[in-house]
């Protein structure tokens, strides 16, 4: 069976799930609305800048999960799955993973958004595998810390490599279907590479190296 791989910001969806979880925690005064907000922006223009420094951001966004109880962040996520997650879906996401499925096609989704963020988005998309940046829990609870590696730009490739090998699987037949420039190395690593909608700097780089530019929108 073929890995199909996909990104989920502004892929799947159209907006960072990421980014709304903190406007959402804003949204219900859950943090300080000024200074959450100014530093939620901060980092997502260093990540469309491509020169977010993961660990920082991750220190700053895990917070709130680490103050909050689990059930209090479950019933939050729920909440946010319905007002904002599925208003972002792009029309043809569902479409796209259902055709890798119904080929035989194993999907992945390959995030570095966090997995108590994405693990119920990608249980919406019947997706069969989630690899995210983990939160290190400790007690039962979550910490500001990153549990191994970050699912992120060259840290995609190792976290799925990691997981190729615990599954007894390869790359061969692979696809990855991503918009961003920090998941070039990921895309460098498939067989087939598919820029969604794309950035600057991956446009250029799909055309330059002969990817598809699709929309899923």
């Amino acid at each position: 069976m073929a890995l199909a791989l996909f990104d989920l910001d502004k892929t799947l969806l159209d907006g960072d799930s990421d980014f709304e979880w903190g406007q959402f925690l804003v949204s219900k005064k859950l943090v300080d609305e000024k200074a959450y907000s100014e530093a939620n922006t901060y980092f997502y223009e260093e990540y469309q800048r491509g020169t977010l420094d993961i660990h920082e951001f991750c220190a700053f966004s895990f917070k709130p999960l680490s103050e909050l109880g689990r059930s209090k962040l479950d019933e939050l996520h729920a909440e946010f799955m319905q007002e904002v997650i599925i208003p972002m879906v792009r029309s043809q996401s569902q479409v796209t993973i259902d055709k890798h499925h119904a080929q035989g096609d194993t999907s992945i989704l390959v995030t570095a958004t966090n997995s108590f963020v994405t693990q119920p988005i990608a249980d919406y998309f019947g997706i069969q595998h989630l690899i995210a940046t983990e939160p290190k829990v400790v007690d039962g609870n979550y910490t500001t810390e990153i549990e191994g590696t970050p699912c992120f730009q060259e840290g995609k490739v190792k976290r799925l490599h990691d997981w190729m090998k615990a599954n007894n699987t390869n790359l061969e037949g692979s696809c990855l279907y991503s918009d961003s420039m920090n998941d070039i190395p990921l895309l460098e690593a498939v067989d087939t590479a598919i820029a969604v909608q794309p950035d600057e700097i991956l446009t250029k780089t799909a055309k330059e190296r002969g990817w598809a530019i699709i929309s899923l929108q």
